[in-house]
């Protein structure tokens, strides 16, 4: 065989199997998913075996296993701790090929998973953690924040209260990384409209007694206590501030982050008046409603979704959505969070809307009060709408972002 005849088998050799290999990943059609959160502690009820269930209840919907893809669904408990978080997360990636994590509730296990994601070059959809820092100075091209943020929480509970006279406030914040920008993000929102911070108190994650803190809120005379916290700790400060006659004296309960299984935890009697923001709810529409009555038909826990928990099933349909789109699962993060940036989200819990180059989801948020018992019609009939906040207005605007994708 001559030089140039060696060269050209050769090259058509090569040619044949790089045809192979780009044939063999377009027939990839098998993925992992992660759902990491906590399990058994002060997010649990939020989140949980909820969550594991609504991202089976994605793979069901996306039909893909009838066209013969193997998806499979495994969970893990980081227990609140960041270490925790990233060595589950390094174990699945490395042991057992998870291709993308999801939920993540505790804004410090998520800020490090999403470290984890971009170096293994797997996907991170979080639905859980609120710190807007995630789709802020920490984005990444492997990380997507799907329901909400401090941002979205500030601008619609912070802003609504102090516009209606609650001009002076003194905050109870988690002392971790999702408190300090709750507190952050409220704080810059009751300046920019005329109020007043008077003071800040931090206490421990999954605290049980409240009364130093609560003391300290009351001494205060801030008209607006605002609670940045979530979970367990939110509902023990609301009920022990009522033990200390809070509300009695004058001052008024914020929950910056309340979700309907701690209004459910309190009792419409405890919970009733309290203001708040969320993106979903249950029993806003007739697709809301349909969903979530099938939800509660198979939940561990008996309950309603949550909101982190229906971001969960929808940022799972989306991920399922582009991987079909790109004939296979390339296992390369990055690509594929590229194509669910490109194609338009619509699922029957948000509806339509980008998924913007920051990993940040756009979609409306709700300002939410709680009924009084004497005002619910039926189970798990706890809200009354007191305002729709457009998409635009529930999220940082880009030119306003620190986000290193953004290009300004």
């Amino acid at each position: 065989m001559t030089g140039t005849s060696a060269r050209r088998s050769a090259a058509l050799i090569a040619f044949a199997a790089f045809g192979f290999a780009t044939s063999a990943l377009a027939d990839d059609k098998n993925v992992k998913i992660g759902v990491l959160n906590d399990m058994n502690s002060l997010y649990a009820d939020i989140g949980g075996p909820n969550s594991v269930l609504a991202a089976n209840m994605a793979v069901e919907d996306s039909g893909l296993r009838a066209k013969g893809w193997t998806i499979d669904v495994i969970s893990g408990d980081h227990q609140n701790k960041p270490d925790v978080g990233v060595n589950i997360s390094r174990q699945w990636v490395d042991n057992d090929k998870v291709d993308i994590i999801t939920d993540t509730p505790n804004s410090g296990v998520a800020l490090a998973v999403s470290n984890v994601a971009r170096e293994k070059n797997i996907i991170m959809l979080n639905s859980g953690a609120a710190t807007a820092d995630l789709t802020g100075k920490y984005c990444t091209p492997n990380t997507i924040s799907y329901t909400f943020d401090t941002y979205m929480l500030a601008n619609g509970t912070g802003k609504a209260l102090t516009k209606a006279g609650g001009d002076s406030w003194f905050f109870l914040t988690a002392d971790y990384a999702f408190g300090h920008a709750l507190e952050r993000d409220t704080s810059a929102v009751v300046t920019a409209n005329g109020g007043k911070v008077l003071g800040d108190v931090k206490h421990p994650l999954n605290t049980s007694d409240f009364s130093s803190f609560l003391l300290q809120a009351q001494s205060s005379k801030a008209k607006i206590v605002g609670l940045a916290n979530a979970g367990g700790d939110t509902t023990n400060a609301i009920k022990q501030s009522a033990e200390f006659g809070l509300v009695a004296g004058g001052q008024k309960l914020a929950a910056l982050l309340l979700f309907i299984n701690d209004v459910h935890a309190l009792g419409l009697k405890t919970a009733q008046g309290l203001t708040f923001t969320e993106s979903f709810y249950w029993d806003l529409n007739d697709q809301t409603r349909t969903w979530s009555n099938r939800f509660i038909k198979r939940s561990p826990k008996g309950t309603m979704p949550s909101m982190t928990v229906a971001g969960v099933y929808a940022g799972i349909l989306h991920y399922l959505k582009a991987l079909e789109a790109l004939g296979g699962n390339p296992h390369d993060g990055a690509k594929v969070v590229a194509k669910m940036k490109e194609i338009p989200t619509d699922d029957p819990l948000f509806g339509k809307g980008p998924l913007r180059i920051d990993g940040r989801r756009i979609i409306p948020a709700y300002l939410f009060e709680v009924k009084k018992p004497e005002e619910s019609k039926y189970p798990w009939d706890y809200y009354k709408l007191v305002a729709t906040i457009s998409p635009d207005d529930a999220a940082k605007p880009l030119e306003a972002s620190e986000c290193p994708l953004v290009k300004k």
